[in-house]
């Protein structure tokens, strides 16, 4: 059965995709994501992505975790706010009809201005 490869371009059910780049060895990559949710009338720039997969020749449905800062150069969405991080994790199967799926849960951390309102920062 075939090894689920995260490198390319991915395109979740709301038309937002992100785009992995090459692995290297200790399985890290670099990429990009493109949200098409907003929440605002400026542009929608991509922005950068991190990651690491489980070691790359380790296992047949590789685990992973990305990082996106969503900052001045990034985007305003309605999940997203100026100024904050949202980390990635998941899996990689490949379906009955053979095709690649990733599974993945999110948290985004917001950017806030004192302690008190740590309580609305995470999402």
């Amino acid at each position: 059965s075939p090894q689920c490869d995260l490198q390319g371009q991915w395109r979740n059910e709301l038309g937002s995709n992100m785009t992995i780049l090459a692995m290297n060895r200790a399985g890290t990559f670099s990429g990009s994501c493109h949200t098409a949710v907003a929440a605002t009338n400026k542009q929608i720039l991509v922005s950068a992505l991190q990651g690491v997969q489980q070691h790359p020749s380790a296992k047949r449905h590789p685990t992973f975790g990305s990082t996106v800062h969503w900052g001045p150069v990034g985007m305003l969405t309605a999940t997203t706010a100026l100024d904050s991080t949202a980390v990635f994790v998941g899996q990689c199967f490949n379906g009955d009809d053979g095709k690649e799926v990733l599974h993945t849960s999110w948290l985004l951390r917001e950017k806030v201005d004192s302690e008190p309102d740590d309580w609305k920062a995470t999402r």
